[in-house]
């Protein structure tokens, strides 16, 4: 498997060999590029792996990750090659279960236990509540992910656009309300930070809050911020600063 397939790499503005590794994984419909003004507020000395799911932007031609196991199964052999320095996880909403779980593989599979697990805008595994959006037509689907936030909805208003994002959304929702976690749920020993928007229609903080229960206590933290499901367009600067805090801590 080609890692480049997989990650999208931003090398240290330093040009050395990075202290750390931040890998973060996009929301249903979303990709990588989410995260490309990331490392201006990032170290130099820290390098950012963006994934990229098959079936969007240089993925197009590929067919879509059908389940929840395949996709975080391939994030992690991809990440294998970039384990010779620590690593961070960082997801948003749909990404932050496909990093719990690629977490899990680093772990029990390979010895690796990541510096931090940071999950954004999603309840824990244990707690997740499927909606059955990807059932439902696209008028409705579109509603479903217009009522979280506004970030890049305009696109579905244009029918060429439409047309193209779509068939993302639908499987990308498919997969993660078809996931079933372990029962009882599998613990890491990583560290995990909480984040979520207080204006969040989508998530109930006490949900989020169980996140704790995967953790030891005394490793877990939860952070609010001002905004809905996509509040991390609008406060970049400060995520990712508190993220940063997080990798020294």
């Amino acid at each position: 498997m080609r890692d480049d397939l997989w990650l999208r790499r931003y090398r240290p503005a330093s040009g050395r060999a990075p202290r750390i590794r931040l890998v973060c994984f996009p929301h249903a419909g979303g990709n990588a590029q989410l995260f490309h003004g990331w490392p201006a507020h990032l170290p130099d000395d820290v390098e950012l792996l963006a994934v990229r799911y098959p079936g969007r932007q240089e993925r197009l031609a590929e067919p879509f990750v059908g389940d929840m196991n395949t996709l975080a199964d391939a994030v992690t052999t991809a990440l294998l090659p970039h384990l010779g320095r620590p690593v961070a996880l960082f997801g948003h909403s749909m990404g932050s279960s496909v990093a719990y779980e690629t977490a899990l593989r680093l772990e029990y599979r390979h010895g690796v236990v990541p510096r931090r697990l940071v999950v954004s805008a999603r309840s824990a595994p244990h707690r997740s509540r499927p909606t059955g959006l990807h059932l439902r037509d696209d008028d409705e689907l579109v509603a479903g992910v217009r009522r979280l936030g506004s970030l890049g909805s305009e696109a579905y208003d244009i029918p060429e656009l439409r047309e193209l994002l779509l068939p993302v959304l639908r499987a990308d929702y498919r997969l993660i309300e078809s996931y079933r976690p372990a029962s009882p749920p599998v613990p890491t020993r990583a560290p995990i930070t909480a984040c979520l928007g207080l204006g969040d229609p989508g998530c109930d903080p006490d949900d989020v809050l169980a996140w704790s229960e995967l953790t030891r206590v005394q490793d877990f933290a939860l952070r609010t911020y001002p905004g809905d499901h996509f509040y991390l367009a609008e406060r970049e600067a400060e995520l990712v600063a508190d993220i940063t805090k997080d990798l020294e801590a």
